[in-house]
């Protein structure tokens, strides 16, 4: 049971690590785009924001343990399966980038729209901008943002071992749950709850240094 619980983690650990990555590499790209062509944006452009707002939206909307079984056959073209971590890891990873999207573009929002103003009047270019002044300003958001996606992602990691997903997740529903093992369901329980803890704690002292 101890090599099941340290491979769980780890598959875990795995599929949370690159929906978490998507989100960065992804997501925020995404939320700039939203953000800077909504009205009187740096690229205003409201027929595109209203398009792509509306699909991120509609993604967002459908509950996870649904979202699943919807991008399945997106899932056999990724990775060749609809079973296993890495196959969980493409719909944690469809969450994670809509998700992070909408937090991030509101972390922009929150930027001083003077210091957007300064930096174009003396000459940044509108990337510039984006780059010098916007994301780093938001930073600190973005890492708060961050870790309620991380904590959301291993909750949503516990729900695909439903349909197979592997992780934590699938050995309490094997192991704790089908056999009756309170035993090995309080030991999944625990794990989840120190990773929680882990991930809280970490990004509450990385947000905290960046706003310093």
């Amino acid at each position: 049971m101890t090599e099941l619980l340290l491979q769980s983690t780890w598959e875990t650990l795995l599929m949370v690590g690159i929906a978490t990555l998507a989100g960065i590499v992804l997501g925020i790209p995404l939320a700039v785009f939203l953000f800077t062509t909504d009205r009187f944006g740096l690229f205003e452009s409201i027929l595109l924001n209203r398009l792509v707002g509306f699909i991120v939206n509609a993604v967002r909307s459908i509950p996870y343990i649904i979202l699943i079984v919807a991008i399945i056959p997106f899932t056999r073209l990724i990775v060749g399966s609809s079973i296993g971590s890495l196959a969980a890891s493409v719909s944690l990873s469809v969450a994670s980038i809509m998700l992070y999207c909408r937090i991030a573009e509101d972390a922009f929002r929150q930027v001083p729209k003077g210091l957007i103003e300064a930096a174009h009047s003396m000459g940044a270019t509108r990337m510039q901008i984006i780059s010098k002044v916007i994301i780093p300003e938001a930073l600190p958001t973005l890492i708060s943002g961050l870790t309620l996606i991380i904590i959301s992602l291993i909750g949503f990691s516990a729900m695909a071992g439903a349909v197979g997903g592997g992780g934590l997740g699938d050995l309490g529903i094997r192991y704790g749950y089908q056999r009756y093992n309170l035993t090995v369901i309080t030991e999944v329980v625990v794990i989840l709850i120190v990773m929680v803890q882990a991930v809280q704690s970490l990004g509450n002292f990385l947000s905290q240094k960046l706003r310093k």
